[in-house]
């Protein structure tokens, strides 16, 4: 990898760094073509994506940025599994993880916090951006359905007890 090169990779690393949610940093030793394959598959169905680069690189990269505290954790054989979405890398990563043994999660980052490999974990347990928007739309919905529903049982009620008088006449 000539000069040239190097300084691209370094660009497009700092430009990871700085737009996703959420970055995932993960020792891949022993990791087989399909696995990493499988994981790639995994991360752009979630809308992210897999990146592996030279430690020494990605540490350049992060000089000067808000999570450059990320450098701690870029050790060995490193891959960056990252998402503009804060939680949907850290869902995937977490899943992989579970499958495949090989895949250690050793931590990541969110925005400029760091975190460790529990913080890794509680960011996947979170609600992804389309559940969040799904519960939000939900509960705007829910107190037109309570208006409709209290508008409507006047009528039901005096329906019903209309009903009993009737019943109470006939029987009499």
């Amino acid at each position: 990898m000539d000069r040239a090169q190097k300084k691209r990779v370094v660009e497009e690393l700092g430009q990871i760094f700085e737009n996703s949610g959420v970055v995932v940093v993960a020792h891949y030793a022993g990791l087989t073509v399909a696995e990493m394959q499988d994981l790639r598959a995994r991360m752009r169905e979630a809308g992210g994506s897999v990146r592996v680069a030279k430690n020494r690189l990605a540490k350049i990269a992060l000089e000067g940025k808000p999570n450059a505290g990320l450098a701690d954790f870029l050790t060995g054989m490193t891959v960056l599994i990252y998402s503009e979405d804060p939680v949907a890398a850290a869902k995937v990563a977490e899943a992989f993880a579970k499958d495949n043994k090989k895949l250690e999660i050793v931590g990541g980052a969110m925005g400029e916090t760091i975190l460790d490999r529990d913080g890794v974990k509680a960011v996947s347990e979170m609600p992804s951006r389309e559940e969040l928007i799904a519960q939000i739309a939900g509960m705007i919905g829910a107190p037109a359905a309570n208006i409709a529903g209290a508008i409507g049982a006047p009528a039901s009620n005096i329906a019903s007890i209309l009903t009993t008088i009737e019943e109470r006449a006939e029987a009499a």
